[in-house]
């Protein structure tokens, strides 16, 4: 008989007949684990393979049936497997303990095979139902998620849209400050912010007027101060929401033209005042704007933007983050590669 797909019961007990009886009742229908102590049971659950319901006695020697739910319910691993109590203590008392640390059912000894069989049956239909809800859920929250960084990505293309026709300036900047921030070791977590919150540090461009943000030529005075706004601006369009990508978005847009010593804008913050999220976002930002034909310029080489990046450390740039910036640089140039204007080739095939 193929036994597969069948599901897995771990059994707890410190005396071997009772062990063999629960076996004799479930090994026709499931796997059957057995573990003689807390201890042994609690290696087993931690295992890849963890079971689908543990039966557990209480009355076992160095630690009860008690402590061993008690550190099950407290591990998030192994917290969400039924647990149920079958032991030879029948006071009310005994039932309601167990049933505070979380067990799904108490049976009693001697046990009925009918009743075991029954209650464990039970059991298991509740915990896949309960695990096909949560999948379900996960997946559905999933999608959402997928839906808002989509929406958040494609609004900062529609800022880039307004000086750059492609919009591949913010996929490349994010892939940018995603491997700077990586070179960092912060947690996958904070990466992932950050690489989905990169897209919207030019959102404020959408009110700068084109006139100003078109011109080929150099800015005046009332020109570069209205240019000097969008990160005010962009701060405003994302406003105050409790959503930690919303939050670290909001940073960037506001931030992200302060320079390390003070003579940034708009609100001239320097050295680690300036959000890190921001100073890295800088990094990456400038050096994609430097290598790709803009209205007003022409495609900086490699080498000079690289160079500019290193002289503008401790005046523009944090300058641990420039020496992260050089240790990825060869993934940088594959995501440039990967992501070229197709106007700036044919301009190139023109020359």
């Amino acid at each position: 008989m193929d036994t597969s797909n069948r599901q897995t019961i771990l059994v707890v007990d410190d005396t071997p007949e009772n062990i063999d009886i629960l076996s004799g009742v479930l090994r026709e229908d499931y796997k059957v684990k057995a573990a003689l102590n807390g201890e042994r049971a609690l290696k087993i659950v931690d295992a890849d393979s963890k079971p689908d319901i543990i039966l557990l006695d209480i009355m076992m020697s160095e630690m009860d049936g008690y402590e061993v739910c008690r550190q099950l319910k407290a591990n998030p691993a192994t917290h969400k497997i039924p647990v149920i109590f079958i032991t030879a203590k029948s006071e009310d008392e005994d039932e309601q303990k167990g049933f505070e640390l979380g067990a799904v059912d108490y049976i009693t000894k001697p046990i009925s095979p009918s009743i075991v069989k029954a209650r464990v049956a039970t059991q298991l239909a509740l915990y896949d139902q309960s695990r096909t809800l949560e999948k379900k859920v996960q997946e559905r929250t999933q999608q959402l998620t997928n839906t808002r960084l989509e929406i958040i990505r494609r609004l900062g293309r529609a800022a880039e849209f307004k000086d750059n026709q492609t919009g591949l300036h913010v996929i490349r900047m994010s892939h940018y400050t995603r491997l700077i921030a990586e070179a960092l070791s912060y947690d996958e977590e904070w990466v992932d912010l950050i690489f989905n919150a990169a897209p919207m540090h030019d959102i404020g461009k959408i009110g700068v007027p084109d006139h100003i943000l078109l011109k080929p030529g150099k800015l005046d005075d009332d020109e570069w101060n209205i240019m000097r706004r969008h990160p005010k601006i962009g701060a405003d369009i994302i406003g105050d929401d409790d959503s930690p990508l919303l939050q670290m978005a909001r940073e960037i847009a506001f931030a992200h033209h302060e320079k390390w010593d003070g003579s940034g804008y708009p609100r001239r913050l320097k050295g680690e005042e300036i959000p890190i999220t921001a100073r890295i976002v800088a990094i990456a930002d400038v050096f994609d704007a430097l290598t790709t034909v803009r209205p007003y310029k022409k495609a900086w080489a490699i080498e000079d933007a690289v160079k500019l990046i290193d002289e503008e450390a401790g005046k523009h740039f944090d300058p641990h983050l420039v020496t992260l910036f050089h240790s990825v640089l060869p993934e940088i140039l594959d995501i440039r590669e990967q992501y070229a204007e197709q106007v700036e080739e044919s301009e190139q095939a023109q020359a």
